[in-house]
Parts: structure tokens; sequence; C-alpha cells
């Protein structure tokens, strides 16, 4: 498939960060070129880019897809009881029809916000794989351990079927299995050591929660003598290709210890701060180790929106009134961690986060003929501080167009919101 888009701002996400206003030419999946000059080329889909800003699309290094189903069904509570009261009663409910659904109607709303890949952990993660490969996104999708029975399969059952499930998409064009033990407070050493073995036999990544609340970290040491951070050492867990979810509660020797190991780190401060957890990820320091650190939303549960824009706002916020200092994180470093940092997590700094000859054609279309985004002074202050993600208007994924000018090319929107509402509800009863 050939995409051309013409006279349009492109903002390449290179090395040098360059920008320019020109064309782009999409073939066989991967960008071909990225030109000031007009391209005179015929394509299967020719797009008009005037008033349109394209980057490439972001990637949410975090979330827990079909709770998607459970958006606002549980707010303002205090972590333990949202979780004994409302979640964990309804998630002992889920099927993989349920699954299907949550999925599918989490990808619509990626699609239509700007997320081109997305990490995953949850349960049902074959079902979850097979409607992100219909629907064309990407995704690296975690395969959930823990030390309890899952609505899925029985606690015994999970490192085979875990094993199963990474023979089964490891060479996938769109799916990369992973393994992701829950948590070092849900997962014994045994557990976590299991999941490394498969983790090591198949070359995949890992994904754990670390370090989210002050009463998780205080609770594993009081199980294990130690911090999350050490127990993940202490078992093999913490080196290059593990991807830590949240590190809101985690201390400069243990940023030390992450940087010596490789290990990324996935910042999630919109769920972080809904849920109160009193910490969150701490970026700078983390970036001056040369930590690579990329963006999460969480699941939609606890968020309450898979909007990366939404995410990229909070986080240059955050952190600037934290230390009372707006230099902190600027919207450049912000766009960086939504895109480059994101593949890089991901170990895939070759293939996305920048639109450069020869890698993925994964890019989105921003509309800037809007109130909000004029007068345009500066696009990459734009991204972070005033677009949202309803401004996103193509989405494109492995060069093929999932979204274009608004109009749905892989979902059927109205059958997806109409299921997502009854099943939703079905579970929630």
């Amino acid at each position: 498939m050939s995409i051309l888009i013409k006279n349009s701002t492109i903002l390449t996400q290179n090395d040098s960060r360059r920008q320019i206003h020109g064309d782009l030419y999409i073939d066989d999946h991967v960008i071909v070129e990225c030109s000031e000059k007009p391209l005179a080329l015929e394509a299967e889909y020719k797009i008009d880019g005037t008033n349109r800003l394209v980057l490439p699309g972001l990637i949410n290094t975090h979330t827990h897809i079909p709770m998607t189903l459970f958006r606002g069904y549980g707010d303002d509570m205090l972590l333990g009881d949202w979780l004994a009261q409302r979640i964990w009663h309804v998630e002992a409910k889920l099927d993989k029809k349920a699954v299907e659904i949550g999925t599918e109607l989490g990808l619509l709303e990626m699609i239509s916000s700007g997320t081109t890949s997305y990490l995953d952990m949850y349960f049902f993660e074959e079902a979850i794989a097979k409607v992100t490969e219909r629907v064309g996104m990407r995704g690296f999708l975690g395969f959930a351990l823990i030390d309890f029975d899952t609505p899925e399969y029985k606690a015994e059952e999970l490192i085979q079927q875990c094993e199963q499930f990474v023979r089964r998409w490891k060479n996938n064009a769109l799916i990369s299995p992973l393994i992701a033990p829950h948590s070092t407070y849900s997962c014994k050493p045994e557990t976590l050591q299991n999941a490394l073995e498969v983790a090591t036999k198949y070359h995949v990544p890992l994904h754990t929660h670390c370090s989210e609340t002050r009463d998780e970290v205080y609770d594993v040491e009081k199980k294990y003598g130690v911090r999350p951070v050490e127990q993940l050492k202490k078992h093999g867990l913490l080196q290059k290709n593990t991807i830590l979810a949240h590190c809101g509660w985690i201390t400069k020797n243990e940023i030390l210890d992450m940087k010596n190991a490789g290990v990324s780190v996935s910042h999630c401060p919109v769920s972080n701060m809904k849920i109160a957890t009193g910490g969150f990820t701490p970026v700078p320091e983390l970036l001056d180790a040369h930590v690579p650190v990329g963006l999460g939303t969480d699941g939609a549960a606890s968020n309450n929106t898979l909007d990366m824009f939404e995410t990229m706002k909070f986080c240059a916020l955050v952190h600037k009134n934290h230390r009372w200092d707006p230099t902190v994180l600027p919207a450049q470093t912000v766009v960086d961690l939504a895109t480059l940092g994101g593949a890089a997590c991901l170990d895939m700094k070759n293939t996305l986060g920048s639109l450069e000859e020869g890698k993925a054609a994964d890019l989105i279309m921003i509309d800037l003929k809007k109130p909000h985004l004029t007068p345009l002074h500066d696009p990459v202050s734009h991204l972070v501080y005033a677009v949202r993600g309803t401004d996103v208007c193509t989405t494109i994924v492995n060069g093929t167009p999932l979204m274009l000018e608004k109009e749905y090319l892989t979902i059927d929107v109205e059958k997806t919101l109409e299921q997502s509402k009854k099943i939703a509800s079905e579970l929630t009863s």
C-alpha cells in the first residue's frame, strides 16, 4: 500500500528534531521519503496535508485495555476501597467476549486520539492480540502472571499458557508478546523467577508494576526485607528489556541500580494523581541518569481516558509545579517521551518514534484549523499544551490508514459503542 501526504507541516522527531513543510511518501509499510520539495508520485491514497501537522504516532507504554469497560465505575475512592469494592468484583465476571469488546473500544479510543502502539498487561491477552491484529493497531501485549486464579486460568496454569502465548505471537508483524508478572507484592519469588525463565528462553521483554504507592513499598519491604526494586534485582528481573510501570516511590540509589541494569520506566501521571498515590516518577532524575522513560495512560478505569495528549500535558505540568521550575521538562522533552521515549522503552528505536526513511510508517495527523490551535507559533508547544486527542484526524499504522479524516476504516464504530455499553452494564449490574 502506498500513501502520499502533500503540503503538510512535518515534525520528524529525528536526531536534530527537524521540522519541515513538504510531502511524505509511504510504501510497503515504511516511510520512503520525507521531502521539502514537492513529490510527484502516484499512490493509492493521496492526502491533502494543508492545515495539518504530521508527527510520529504516540506510544502508550502502560495500559490495561479492556478496562475501558470500567471507565467511571468507581471514582474518588481510596485505592484499596476502589479495588475491593469495584474492580475485583467486575473483573471476576470477565469472559473472552467482554474482553474482546472492551479491547475494541480501547483501540477505537486510541486510534481516534493518536496512539499507534500500546503496551498492555491484562487477562485474556490472546483475545486482546486477535482483536488488535484485526483492527491493525501495533500491540506490545503482556501476558499477566499473578499468584491467584484469573478469570481465564487457574494460577497453576498461567506459566504454561503464557509460554504458549509467546510462541503463537513471537514473529507477528503487529503483535509483540511480553511476560508481565503483575508486581512484587502479588507475585512470590517463584513466580518472578518463572517469568524470567520464559522471557529469557524466548528473548522477549518483561513488564511489571513497581513502587507505585508508598504502601506497596512498605508491604514488600515488610514481607521480603527489601523494597520492590531490590526484590526485582534479587531475582534477576532488573535487566535490559524490563519495563517498570509507575516508579513513583523510588530512591536515588534505586535510580542508579535501574541505570546500571538497563531497565526502562513508564510514567503514568494522570492515573497516579487520580488515585492519589502521593508520588510520581522522578522523570528529571531518570533522564539525567539516561534511563529510558515513556508515557502511559494506565487503564481507563483509573485515568479515565486513553488520551496521550492529556497525559503529555499533565506530565509537563506536574513536574513544573512540583519543582517550582517552569523550565523542567520543556515541551520538546515531553514530546520525546511520548514518541522516542516509548520506542526506547520497547527497544524499537530503529523502527518507531520518528519519521525517517526506512522506519515503520506509524504516524498521525492533527487538524490545526481550530480556534484553540490558532495562532501557531510553535507546533511542539501546541502538542503538549493545546492539542487534544479529538484534534487527531488521521491515524496510520504500519503503512495502513486506520482513521482517515475522521473516518474509521477498520472498526464498526456504532456496533462497538453499542456492544460496549451493553456489556459494561451487564458486568456492573
